[in-house]
């Protein structure tokens, strides 16, 4: 069961923090909304890309292999 509600609150947390850094940048506080996004962007790039990039992979094995 936790492995089918986690991702669903990852993403969620994750959309939070976009809609918050969005909300920022409307209110004027451009400073925050670039700290936000630049800190997502290393998010992913250090811990989801990896695991994207394997699941990539393994489709396109899976694929070949048929």
């Amino acid at each position: 069961m936790f492995n089918v509600v986690f991702p669903f609150l990852h993403l969620g947390a994750l959309l939070a923090v976009v809609v918050y850094a969005f909300v920022s940048l409307a209110r004027g506080n451009v400073p925050r909304f670039g700290v936000i996004m630049i800190l997502l962007g290393i998010y992913y790039v250090f811990l989801l890309h990896p695991g994207v990039k394997k699941e990539i992979e393994r489709r396109k094995s899976l694929r070949n292999n048929k």
